[in-house]
């Protein structure tokens, strides 16, 4: 079950640390100064110089390794491949106290998180408590993204409140009270840009195949997809609504419907979004604790 973000929450200005400073730390940054806050309280931890130098412009400190500065920040954003989690995570472990640390990475669980981060200590490794699992998507970029958000029992309304300033500055934010809807967001949206780039891709091959020129053909299918997202979005009516209100009885639309069913599109798109669900679940399985 899904929830709206936390009405009149305050969030004041804290520290913020990324380890990983790519494309979405970037984003997710730049909406963050963009709102005011400040680049002396945010730190960075990247290998990639490129990266690197990028901050440096805005007035961010980065360091290629793991520096105790990490440890000052009020909140850390995990935001590194989830190939690359565990050891992303070791120089951590058992040195958190009260720092939230916010997961930008598909599969992973919390328990597993929890787990890596904890500190040695009797027979069993004690968990660490304060984490915040969520999946943006790659339109955050513009600063049109959408995220899911999970936070297990125990993580503070003041915790969760953090964790939207954060994810709020790219987009939209859904919170979900089940860990493992974030899989479904990770199909859904995580991976759903690529879908409609690959749908994009495939209106424009067809525009060049009947004579458009490529650029009249990238303009045409990128701008049909542009405005039929904008109708969908503005509308009252259902995206299966607003089909139909296009497909004239034996029209060209209808002809072109009635061949994508004949091949099953749908339903192999369907299934497709579900395979993506199904390989969140298995790195999570395949890259989780020991």
């Amino acid at each position: 079950m899904a929830s709206n973000a936390i009405v009149g929450a305050t969030v004041p200005t804290t520290k913020i640390a990324f380890i990983g400073g790519g494309n979405m730390s970037q984003a997710i940054l730049g909406g963050l100064l963009a709102r005011g806050q400040s680049p002396n309280d945010c730190f960075v931890i990247d290998p990639d110089e490129a990266a690197r130098a990028k901050l440096a412009e805005w007035g961010i400190a980065a360091t290629a390794v793991f520096d105790e500065r990490l440890l000052l920040a009020d909140s850390i954003v995990l935001a590194v491949k989830p190939q690359m989690m565990k050891a992303a995570l070791a120089p951590l472990a058992g040195k958190l106290t009260t720092q939230l640390v916010i997961s930008i990475a598909a599969g992973i669980s919390v328990d597993s998180m929890a787990y890596w981060l904890g500190a040695s200590g009797g027979p069993e490794q004690k968990k660490y408590a304060h984490i915040i699992r969520t999946m943006p998507n790659t339109p955050a970029l513009i600063h049109a993204g959408i995220t899911g958000l999970y936070a297990p029992p125990g993580v503070s309304l003041s915790e969760r409140a953090a964790a939207e300033n954060l994810l709020t500055a790219v987009g939209k934010i859904v919170w979900f009270e089940s860990e493992d809807m974030l899989n479904a967001v990770t199909a859904v949206s995580g991976s759903g840009p690529a879908y409609v780039f690959y749908l994009i891709e495939a209106l424009e091959t067809a525009a060049i195949e009947m004579g458009f020129s490529p650029n009249d053909a990238r303009l045409f299918a990128g701008e049909t997809f542009l405005g039929g997202a904008k109708l969908a979005a503005l509308s009252a009516e259902s995206p299966a609504e607003l089909r139909v209100k296009v497909t004239s009885r034996n029209g060209t639309t209808e002809r072109a419907i009635k061949h994508f069913e004949s091949v099953a599109l749908k339903s192999a798109f369907i299934d497709g979004v579900k395979a993506a669900c199904a390989r969140s679940r298995e790195l999570g399985e395949e890259l989780g604790k020991d």
